[in-house]
Formats: structure tokens, C-alpha cells, sequence
């Protein structure tokens, strides 16, 4: 699927949204690989009496977004091939859209300075 966008001046951002098809994963790891990779996770390790806490970051910490729900998201438009890339990866195991939306100045700040 190619999916051209034009930009509308500064304010043009792109809405992803996906759906994961459980049964279409080998397994609950390979499942996890994939929210992992996208999202990160929190770890917390126990060692003893002490407590590590980690960070795992996944492809949205180094993108700036806005979570809308679940699994949809919107980033702005020069983000978006990195993301398509990645779900790109996972094309057999889930399916996904990008609309293309217009956000007001504030909310397209939010995606340029997180």
C-alpha cells in the first residue's frame, strides 16, 4: 500500500491506527515483541531487598506523538515513513490505516517539541 500525503502548511499530521491479530502471532513473546518495539516497557527487577527500575524504549519514545487510543496515534507527517517501516515489519501479524488529519498550532507544537 503506498500512501501519499500532502502537507496543508504546518499543521498537516498523519493518524495511524492498527489492529493486532493475536492468532496470527507464533506465540505471547513474539506478540509482546512487536508492542515492545512500538511502545517500550516498563521493567522492574527485584535483587534481594532492592528494586531496579528500567525503561525499554520502543520506536514512540523517539518519536514525538499524540495517543489518541490503544492503538492509534497521531505523528506528524514527516514522522510517519519510520513508523510505516515498522509496522511494515509486522504486515503479516496486523493490519493498519494513516489518515491524514489537520491539528490547531498548539497541537502540532505538541508533536514537534516532545
Amino acid at each position: 500500500m503506498r500512501i501519499e500525503i500532502k502537507q496543508r502548511g504546518n499543521s498537516t499530521a498523519v493518524l495511524i491506527s492498527f489492529s493486532a491479530h493475536s492468532e496470527r502471532f507464533e506465540s505471547n513473546y513474539e506478540r509482546n515483541r512487536f508492542y515492545t518495539g512500538l511502545y517500550g516497557r516498563a521493567q522492574r527487577v527485584r535483587h534481594g531487598r532492592e528494586v531496579y527500575n528500567y525503561r525499554r524504549e520502543g520506536l514512540l519514545d523517539e518519536i514525538p506523538h499524540i495517543k489518541v487510543d490503544n492503538s492509534v496515534f497521531i505523528v506528524a507527517l514527516q514522522e510517519m515513513e519510520r513508523i510505516l517501516m515498522y509496522l511494515r515489519e509486522w504486515h503479516n501479524k496486523i493490519e493498519y490505516k494513516s489518515f491524514p488529519v489537520l491539528l490547531e498550532p498548539d497541537e502540532m507544537k505538541e508533536l514537534q517539541h516532545r
